[in-house]
């Protein structure tokens, strides 16, 4: 497909971009979609045939060039996407539409908002944009999929892709924390209401009390014991959720290999051994939660290991936003509060089309309402009332 002066192409396998073209379309604040953790998620089999996420990446060329790219997945389902979508899938079955397979752009398994549309650098954003659209409308045509569906979309490429036209736009909800320029975790917890920062210290004296010693520490410095003992808390995690492991082995091998800059890991130990913590990333002025789990039964511990070391580590860095995955109105109590999530949804069947942008636009109604409920909830001071 030809758009201007700009050509697209699929790919099967992000390995068939070298690195260093591939990395030069990212932005500075996400690591999910790097070349090492996309080929991570590849190489490990945790994506590709079998898995429900068979890629096929969309790249816009402007001559030998690679100047844009679409991270793409053919899906016959939908699990692992975390904006679900399954009453759709039944709709169109009692409609006799076929709804699978279908086309996700997003990072597997990572309910984290970031750029979707790569783009280096000098380039006409919007043109390259519009592009990477086409080529990804063209691969709904050509693969007989019923939709497209782009998930977890920041403002800007909402708006570029929205402009395109044909989109139904979603609003859903996370609870994201964002950094008001405080000087430490005191001065965050000055910003509560007296009863939630007291709620907040007694659930860190809990833990400090308990004997556990949590820590923050950055994926090169973590030892062979606490690299490991993180993995083996994800799937304690899973298994206790009754949940899939969507993750192989080898892809956190090649995290420590390739990736280990972008990684954080928050351990707690007993007596030498861990025995909690979660797996987070971070990149420029993000920080995301992603993994936890724990051998002991201690909840306090899922808080001081997922939030608060997490809370304290975005201000020493000065980083501005810290994303602590999907769902979880418990995070409110913790400092994070609700945000926008926007997604945008292309069906190619007419009938289905028009029933998906009214449930659309009806949630949207609903959402906003909820936003404002949950507002009621927050632990922040209103005015001058404590």
């Amino acid at each position: 497909m030809v758009t201007s002066r700009l050509s697209t192409r699929r790919i099967a396998r992000i390995a068939d971009v070298p690195a260093v073209e591939w990395d030069a379309l990212v932005g500075d604040d996400d690591p999910f979609v790097e070349h090492a953790f996309l080929h991570g998620l590849e190489v490990s089999g945790s994506v590709g045939r079998g898995t429900g996420w068979l890629p096929t990446h969309v790249l816009a060329m402007e001559g030998r060039d690679v100047v844009g790219a679409l991270p793409l997945y053919e899906k016959d389902d939908s699990w692992g996407e975390f904006i679900f979508d399954f009453q759709w899938a039944r709709a169109a079955q009692a409609a006799r539409i076929r709804y699978y397979p279908k086309l996700t752009s997003m990072v597997p398994f990572t309910p984290a908002t970031g750029r979707r549309f790569l783009v280096r650098e000098g380039v006409d954003r919007a043109a390259v944009v519009h592009a990477l659209v086409e080529g990804a409308l063209e691969a709904v045509r050509e693969r007989k999929a019923s939709s497209l569906h782009l998930l977890y979309l920041d403002d800007d490429e909402r708006s570029l892709a929205l402009s395109h036209g044909g989109f139904a736009a979603r609003l859903s909800l996370q609870f994201h924390w964002t950094n008001a320029g405080y000087r430490d975790f005191d001065h965050f917890l000055e910003s509560f209401r007296s009863s939630a920062r007291k709620q907040v210290k007694r659930e860190r004296r809990i833990v400090a009390e308990s004997g556990a010693v949590v820590r923050a520490i950055p994926g090169p410095e973590l030892t062979d014991k606490q690299w490991n003992a993180l993995e083996v808390f994800y799937r304690l995690n899973v298994a206790r959720h009754g949940s899939f492991a969507y993750l192989r082995p080898p892809f956190f091998q090649h995290l420590r290999a390739h990736h280990a800059s972008r990684v954080l890991g928050v351990i707690a130990e007993q007596d030498g051994e861990p025995i909690a913590g979660s797996f987070n990333f971070e990149k420029g002025k993000h920080l995301y939660g992603r993994y936890w789990g724990t051998t002991v039964e201690q909840d306090m511990l899922h808080f001081e290991c997922c939030y608060y070391q997490l809370i304290a580590h975005a201000i020493a860095r000065g980083q501005t936003r810290f994303e602590a995955g999907a769902q979880g109105h418990h995070k409110l109590k913790r400092g994070l509060v609700p945000s926008d999530v926007h997604s945008l949804h292309f069906m190619a069947d007419p009938r289905l089309r028009a029933a998906v942008e009214v449930f659309c636009e009806e949630e949207a109604a609903y959402m906003r309402h909820e936003m404002d409920a949950v507002m009621g909830e927050s632990p922040f001071k209103r005015g001058d009332s404590e």
